[in-house]
């Protein structure tokens, strides 16, 4: 299993968090885990030339890390994109890695079993797909458009988007050492831990669990007044008028 984290904030987001507690119960359930930091990784944006298909294909005429990057999510049994969400969708570091993905299909076009049409796929077999992300806002609706680019993306890779884990409330993992919060927080992290285990021994996450990782963490009303409490704080510590 191979997580991919898009955060532009690297070793230092929330998204972290998640993937860290999900790793641990992936690994507990026998999975050999590697989590890449691409903002870590030079990553040069895809040219549209289609040099990958006409001059070398299944390989990038750029050289960068996605040499090494590319092999790694095609030999992985299940690839995790891991990601804050930015306005409502998937932030560029991540955007950019998954445009550089583009060698692993064909330029052929061909026909799905929904009548649509797609590029025909280089390798019998890609990874399954599964998604962790977390927005600064409460509430599942920030993730629509997320969750349907990488339903649209698994369709795409000839593959299946097998899980999908969305937290809002994104901040409250600030909290960690709140009083009131760690053992709320404690209880989310065990529910990340089983559906690792659960993902790494079932290729999917029941709906059962994915329902309790849905649930809120703390109160709506109480999360946006303390998050509004705290912009005010921030704002007046950097004199913002």
């Amino acid at each position: 299993m191979t997580v991919f984290s898009g955060s532009h904030k690297g070793r230092e987001g929330n998204t972290l968090i998640m993937v860290e507690e999900f790793l641990k119960g992936a690994e507990e359930a026998g999975a050999e885990t590697e989590n890449i930091f691409l903002i870590e990784k030079r990553i040069g944006y895809c040219r549209g030339k289609f040099e990958c298909w006409l001059k070398t294909p299944g390989s990038c005429t750029i050289r960068d890390d996605m040499d090494d990057l590319l092999p790694k999510f095609v030999a992985s049994d299940i690839a995790v994109f891991a990601c804050p969400v930015y306005f409502d969708n998937i932030p560029a570091v991540m955007k950019n890695f998954i445009d550089r993905l583009t060698p692993v299909l064909v330029p052929h076009f061909e026909e799905d079993e929904m009548g649509e049409y797609r590029h025909a796929k280089r390798y019998e077999k890609l990874p399954k797909l599964a998604v962790i992300s977390n927005a600064g806002l409460p509430g599942q609706t920030n993730f629509e458009v997320e969750s349907l680019f990488f339903k649209r993306l698994a369709r795409t890779f000839h593959t299946e988007l097998v899980a999908e884990i969305y937290r809002g409330e994104g901040e409250i993992f600030r909290g960690k050492n709140n009083i009131m919060l760690k053992p709320l927080l404690g209880k989310y992290k065990k529910a990340l831990r089983y559906a690792g285990r659960e993902l790494v021994e079932n290729q999917t996450l029941s709906e059962k669990t994915t329902t309790e990782l849905e649930k809120s963490i703390v109160p709506e009303s109480l999360y946006i007044n303390f998050g509004n409490e705290e912009w005010d704080r921030l704002c007046e510590e950097n004199k913002v008028d």
